[in-house]
């Protein structure tokens, strides 16, 4: 049975945002790593629409940009949404209606770690019991608002792993207690 892990770069005050502060060099290869061994990820339709811009290859592209949109093209990636008819290459809707029967399906139907992309989707999943272990990659910035890592439900949790990751990052790791 697979492991559906949510795991999101995050402030200090608990925010999520891709634009406000990013990944360094060296946690980028990590996040590079991490695709590569996952399984797939479920993704919500805004997220996945912002991950799509790994589909095509860009010139500024170092060897790292290069290697995640490989990991990103090889994965299969599952896609939550109300309002997409079709998704890209390697990716299929799930019903938006069935999301616990859906998710647990994928959950029986893979070995692995699959990888829940987005913190809306997360909160819903979170609210069904269905996330086995949340990773929160934590950056020395404070936001001031935003979008929460815990946009719905908080789980109580019991932390299982800490480790400090590139520069002033600490990868916090927890399961439902």
């Amino acid at each position: 049975m697979a492991t559906l892990v949510f795991g999101m770069n995050v402030s200090l005050d608990g925010y999520v945002d891709h634009d406000r502060f990013a990944p360094a060099p060296g946690l980028f290869r990590h996040f590079v790593a991490e695709a590569e061994g996952q399984v797939g990820s479920v993704y919500g339709r805004r997220l996945y629409e912002l991950m799509r811009y790994w589909d095509e290859d860009q010139a500024e592209w170092g060897a790292d940009h290069r290697a995640f949109a490989a990991a990103w093209r090889r994965q299969r990636k599952w896609v939550v949404s109300r309002t997409l008819v079709e998704v890209g290459p390697n990716a299929r809707l799930l019903d938006a209606g069935d999301l616990a029967g859906e998710v647990a399906r994928l959950k029986a139907a893979h070995d692995g770690e699959i990888e829940v992309a987005g913190p809306m989707l997360a909160g819903r999943l979170t609210e069904l019991g269905l996330i086995d272990e949340y990773r929160m990659y934590l950056h020395p910035v404070v936001l001031g608002g935003g979008t929460p890592y815990f946009a719905g439900a908080r789980p109580p949790l019991r932390l299982v792993a800490h480790d400090r990751m590139d520069g002033d990052v600490l990868r916090l790791a927890y399961r439902p207690a």
